[in-house]
């Protein structure tokens, strides 16, 4: 069974938050949709809060702490990145550009991404088209065509007791899973397979006559 592995980014400030809550529904449904279609999923989730002070630090020293160093690495090393932010003066927040900032962009060209945002009022929606896909386009992402905004309204549920945000989160997870399906461009190929001397001289020879 292939793999893919996922990251997922919540800049989310409080404890909980909306943008790790949109982040996990998110994630899930695209580990889920992989699933059915014959992939295995290793989640990781990280919290960028968490790594504040180490980001911080970073610019000053130029200098990864190891906390912070594993989660680049494991950016670089992943198939697909979820990226949800919460919202501040009409664009992403300062902790999630900042911890962009630390990366090499290159990690990023070819990786399949999707991003979600939160915030107190639907005004702040365009922020993943005028904010979030000009970012990940400058980084050479491959982009779910559908991203994810959550307002205050979108927590609670319709009549039938289904959240109105579940499909729209289920059309992006299915968006960003189909563009981990096949072969992915930031994969290394396979590795030759090493065949004993005595085959690859059968080999060169051939059949005698």
């Amino acid at each position: 069974m292939e793999s893919r592995r996922i990251i997922v980014l919540s800049a989310g400030l409080g404890v909980p938050s909306s943008s790790r809550l949109l982040a996990d529904q998110l994630a899930a449904s695209a580990e889920r949709q992989l699933a059915e279609a014959g992939y295995a999923v290793t989640l990781d989730v990280v919290e960028l809060r968490d790594l504040a002070v180490d980001i911080a630090n970073n610019f000053v020293t130029g200098y990864a702490a190891p906390r912070l160093a594993e989660v680049i690495a494991k950016v670089t090393d992943a198939d697909g990145i979820v990226a949800v932010s919460p919202v501040f003066s009409a664009s992403y927040s300062g902790l999630f550009k900042s911890f962009i900032d630390v990366l090499d962009p290159a990690s990023l060209d070819g990786k399949a991404a999707l991003l979600g945002a939160t915030g107190g009022t639907d005004r702040h929606q365009m922020v993943l088209d005028y904010a979030m896909r000009p970012l990940f386009s400058y980084l050479r992402t491959r982009m779910a065509a559908t991203g994810v905004f959550a307002g205050p309204q979108d927590w609670g549920s319709a009549g039938d007791g289904v959240s109105p945000l579940s499909a729209r989160i289920d059309r992006a997870a299915g968006e960003f899973a189909r563009l981990l399906e096949g072969v992915q461009p930031r994969r290394a190929p396979a590795p030759l397979e090493s065949l004993p001397f005595e085959q690859l001289l059968a080999g060169i020879a051939g059949p005698q006559g």
